[in-house]
């Protein structure tokens, strides 16, 4: 084998392998952006719900306690 001939695969090799890498750069970038937005959405809905128990609580102790509720009959319930 002469040795441009093995220069010449070795160079095509080299070719091959920084086209590889560029795809990987790329896909490394959408990956990252796609982790960076799934982030910001999770943040997004365990604030809505932190909000959300806070409003439940904020319910419950609204309600009458549980020997209370026996003297508010509904009407057309007697």
């Amino acid at each position: 084998m002469s040795n441009q001939t093995q220069i010449d695969q070795i160079t095509e090799r080299v070719e091959r392998l920084l086209v590889r890498y560029e795809e990987l750069q790329r896909t490394n970038a959408l990956l990252s952006e796609q982790v960076s937005v799934l982030t910001h959405e999770r943040d997004s809905l365990r604030s809505r719900l932190a909000a959300a128990r806070a409003r439940v609580d904020a319910l419950l102790e609204r309600l009458p306690e549980n020997g209370d509720h026996s003297a508010q009959t509904p009407v057309g319930t007697e």
